[in-house]
């Protein structure tokens, strides 16, 4: 291994990172908007025939709802937040059912147009591994491994913690740090030895939660000279740093937003 005072600064990353833990859809392979379009076509085909807690109709489920209440968490968390949101009120069934159709919307998607890999984040992946940084992907999603394998990217990754795990191991879901104070665990480090790498708020305020050593706030929703809300919201939430793409974090050795 390379020496981490010399190399990892390069990343961007504080000197005492030893492992990066990377979320999965948006941050690596472009499947947040895969996402996105499954959790609105779900939710969109039961909002016409439901009320809401005032007996209203409820208003189309939209992308803001998506990165408000369902982006970054473990999908029955999601449909329950977006659902309180709202003040609506469904059985267990229900929810269980919309997050069925979800997941085979998101599938049949996955199926049909494969998943693409974002080139900013191969070429750090390729950095990171070089320079002796262990990786590992935590993710909310149940997927986690297909898509890996679809973009392959499996690979670069030594540690898997995703939406199973959280079930399995009864884990607290995003914005708690649970699964990603599981993934430095596995990678056989603390907090103070990690870097969290997440495109949603929740994650972030995961990655804050857990006082990890860096929260890297990938905003892919703008150009880097047009600010988003959803960048402040990251920053807001306990990023670190805030950057539109991950080769951002390298310039002149230095991250994105780095004093100079």
């Amino acid at each position: 291994m390379q020496d981490s005072r010399s190399v990892f600064p390069m990343l961007g990353l504080p000197e005492s990172v030893t492992v990066a833990l990377f979320d999965l859809d948006g941050v690596l392979t472009d499947t947040a908007s895969v996402h996105l379009t499954a959790w609105t076509e779900a939710f969109n085909n039961l909002l016409p025939d439901i009320v809401d807690d005032d007996g209203h109709t409820p208003a189309p489920f939209t992308e803001s709802d998506y990165r408000a209440h369902v982006d970054g968490r473990p999908r029955e968390d999601g449909i329950n937040a977006f659902l309180a949101a709202r003040r609506i009120t469904v059985d267990p069934d229900t929810v269980a059912k919309l997050g069925q159709a979800k997941n085979r919307r998101f599938l049949a998607i996955l199926d049909r147009d494969g998943v693409t890999p974002y080139p900013d984040a191969v070429a750090y992946l390729h950095a990171a591994r070089d320079a002796g940084l262990g990786i590992a992907v935590v993710t909310s999603s149940r997927n986690g491994g297909p898509v890996l394998e679809a973009a392959g990217l499996t690979e670069f990754v030594a540690v898997r913690v995703d939406g199973n795990d959280i079930v399995e191991r009864h884990l607290a879901g995003k914005p708690a740090p649970d699964s990603f104070l599981l993934g430095a665990e596995l990678m056989g480090v603390g907090p103070a030895g990690a870097a969290v790498f997440e495109d949603a708020v929740s994650g972030v305020a995961a990655g804050s939660a857990g006082d990890f050593a860096a929260v890297i706030g990938v905003d892919r929703t703008t150009s880097e000279t047009q600010p988003s809300p959803h960048a402040k919201d990251l920053a807001g939430a306990g990023a670190t740093d805030v950057v539109t793409s991950l080769d951002r974090l390298r310039i002149g050795g230095q991250p994105e937003g780095a004093p100079q």
